[in-house]
């Protein structure tokens, strides 16, 4: 009777693993039981049989009988043991019961190692390397895994946050023949997406295709949302393409924001391509897709494409809203076309598109530029008189459009009416009098403010600190702004790779080497990896000091690292090489540049046209000159300046005149450097004769 009561005692002890469980285990024991309560009748019967074949064989198998009884009864006692022992915290005497359960036949089971794992989670003292343990000793020694286990240290270890070994985890649980339920990957994808953890995010992603789970719309646009606000455009673009190849029907929600941040990352054109790709496959845009478009089209100053696409927008039946608006005003006022701005403004209060202060915040920022008072006073009316407060942006474009206009102690005034009046500001505006301070060579008495500032609870960003920085290498303190780098309290991540660039240029002006090599082992060490404009900064330097061949491994290491070099670095590199004496090299890799579908630009033209004044190679000059004007580019003010100068040199004064009207004609105005050259190449020619050109050349000097 004994074997009929404890075989259930031991059932019941594991009911936590559901009802499939149970029954499994139920009839596990049944088959243990049956036999047992049969087996004397079967010996008798056999040993009445063969009386005559052998007793010792009979006693052999009474002894396994009795054997296998007090196997049984230890076996019980031992699981029961082992159970208080890991419900009560002890881990260590629970694994010991359960490494004894090995003389007994086929024990342990998944199931007693489960039972272990369980009462101890139960404990709430419990150690995550102690199921670790278990876990690894299941996968050496057996009894292998099962679902079970997996589910209770997944579920485990996403409770303590610990998504890398939980990622694992189910790696290792699909490995072994199981699947986890879409629910409990869902919750892992929810939980890693809460805590930014976007590596685990992305893994976890990969493993639910891999198992044809598709996440929710709202996960969806978490995910890819995060995503892009780290800068990780495109691993975003590639979960679309993934989901988009499994026939996923992506909401618009999803796609406007991958097209916002190319946008605003200057990949409109690859922002163009998503726009088509998401319109062949039946996506409806919305006029939030068309904004970002525009966005992007004026972020790279491409107006022709930005309007086209206000057009098609209107053809497919979207009207502006005030976003898009405000992005056309913004294009138009960086373009300085404040007129058609205030158009534009118009037009928006005429459909009943009421603006708010972003957009005015926006034109006053212009106005202020361009130095327009009158109508800053008029705007700063309109906005009174709509019921609108100025915000800590409307002080920062009115101070940050006084500074970039060169109206230093406008800006300053600005700035101490608003912190007097003790309006609520944000970090912004504070940076810009950080600016201030710094452009006023005073960066150590931003310094002494930004920690007295912080003291008293204000919290800067990495812009305040990175403006510091760039105050003191303005003062030719790069030294001082290394060693800032160090006091300073950086937020989570430390320096960014502004502040190393803000740095790394300085000390490539100052043709400082050896602070150069500090700086790029400060990075590696912190792990900031090499920009476009860290590795700009070197080239510049190595132009400079004429390590030409190191230039080469630049380039060569911006290529290997997927980062395109920008006209600007080449033009640099021209610009070097020419005053250099190497115009012979420049032109090669200017030619290889035009063959390469590079876009040159007047700058590119100006250096090389400059070079050949200098070298007297007229008829490269003439074929430069031409060569603007049939690739779409204008000539400014350094190019007449260049021809002028050579014009001048040669003795072709009346020639350099006609250059000079014409450049006013395009609506350039000449510098003084272009007259002084002119007057004085005159009274060497000793044009007596042209006395009123030279009297009209000499009052414009004397005036300017």
């Amino acid at each position: 009777m004994q074997f009929h009561c404890n075989p259930f005692i031991h059932i019941a002890s594991f009911c936590y693993f559901g009802s499939k469980a149970l029954l499994l285990l139920c009839i596990a024991m049944l088959l243990c039981i049956i036999p047992t309560v049969s087996y004397p009748h079967r010996i008798c019967r056999f040993v009445h049989f063969f009386v005559n074949f052998s007793s010792s064989c009979a006693l052999r198998t009474v002894d396994f009988i009795e054997d296998r009884k007090t196997h049984d009864s230890d076996y019980i006692e031992l699981h029961r043991r082992m159970q208080n022992y890991a419900t009560s915290g002890y881990f260590r005497k629970a694994l010991e019961i359960l490494t004894s359960m090995r003389n007994v036949p086929g024990k342990p089971t998944v199931y007693d190692c489960n039972a272990l794992m369980y009462c101890y989670l139960k404990s709430r003292n419990e150690l995550l390397e102690g199921l670790v343990e278990v876990y690894i000793g299941m996968k050496r020694f057996g009894p292998p895994p099962n679902a079970i286990t997996f589910n209770m240290l997944l579920n485990r270890m996403l409770s303590l946050g610990k998504l890398k070994d939980a990622l694992f985890i189910a790696k290792e649980m699909c490995g072994s023949g199981f699947k986890p339920s879409f629910t409990s990957l869902s919750k892992f994808l929810k939980k890693s997406l809460k805590l930014g953890s976007l590596d685990c995010s992305l893994g976890v992603f990969q493993l639910m295709v891999k198992l044809e789970y598709l996440p929710t719309e709202p996960v969806l646009n978490l995910l890819v949302s995060l995503l892009t606000k780290a800068g990780m455009i495109g691993e975003a673009c590639s979960v679309l393409s993934v989901l988009l190849g499994k026939g996923y029907f992506c909401s618009v929600h999803s796609y406007n924001l991958i097209l916002w941040a190319l946008c605003k990352s200057g990949q409109s054109s690859r922002a163009l391509e998503l726009f088509c790709l998401m319109n062949k496959k039946g996506n409806v845009q919305n006029v939030c897709s068309y904004t970002a478009l525009m966005y992007g089209f004026g972020r790279e100053d491409l107006g022709e494409d930005l309007f086209h696409c206000l057009n098609v927008m209107q053809i497919d039946g979207f009207k502006a809203n005030i976003r898009t608006y405000t992005v056309l005003i913004k294009f138009l006022c960086e373009a300085g076309r404040i007129g058609e701005a205030f158009a534009y403004l118009g037009r928006m209060e005429r459909e009943g598109c009421d603006p708010d202060m972003i957009t005015y915040n926006v034109i006053l920022r212009e106005l202020c530029h361009q130095d327009r008072v009158g109508e800053i006073c008029e705007l700063i009316q309109v906005i009174d008189r709509k019921g609108f407060s100025p915000n800590p942006h409307t002080y920062a474009a009115l101070a940050g459009g006084m500074l970039k206009a060169g109206k230093i102690g406008v800006a300053h005034k600005i700035l101490l009416d608003v912190i007097s009046r003790n309006c609520t500001l944000d970090v912004a505006v504070y940076n810009i009098y950080f600016h201030y301070l710094c452009c006023e060579n005073r960066s150590r008495e931003a310094l002494s403010l930004l920690k007295s500032m912080t003291e008293g609870g204000f919290i800067p960003s990495n812009v305040s600190y990175n403006t510091i920085l760039k105050g003191f290498c303005r003062e030719n303190s790069t030294e001082e702004a290394l060693e800032l780098l160090d006091r300073f309290e950086w937020e989570i991540n430390g320096p960014d790779v502004v502040s190393f660039n803000t740095i790394l240029s300085a000390a490539c002006k100052q043709e400082n080497s050896s602070l150069i090599k500090r700086i790029l082992f400060r990075m590696e060490y912190e792990g900031v990896e090499l920009n476009v404009v860290s590795l700009t900064c070197l080239i510049q330097y190595f132009c400079t000091v004429g390590r030409f061949s190191e230039w080469l491994n630049v380039m060569d290491y911006m290529i290997c690292k997927g980062q395109t070099p920008t006209i600007i670095t080449f033009n640099m590199l021209m610009d070097k090489l020419c005053k250099s004496g190497l115009l012979g090299t420049a032109l090669r890799i200017f030619k290889y540049l035009k063959n390469s579908g590079y876009v040159l630009d007047t700058t590119s033209y100006n250096i090389l046209i400059h070079a050949s004044i200098r070298e007297d190679l007229n008829m490269l000059v003439d074929q430069l000159f031409k060569e603007m004007y049939t690739q779409g580019l204008n000539p400014d003010a350094y190019t007449y300046g260049s021809i002028i100068y050579g014009l001048c040199r040669e003795g072709n004064i009346s020639i350099a005149l006609q250059m000079m009207d014409q450049m006013r004609e395009n609506g350039l105005t000449p510098s003084i450097a272009i007259y002084s050259t002119l007057l004085k190449a005159m009274l060497q020619r000793g044009w007596m004769k042209k006395y009123p050109e030279i009297r009209k050349l000499l009052g414009i000097v004397i005036m300017r």
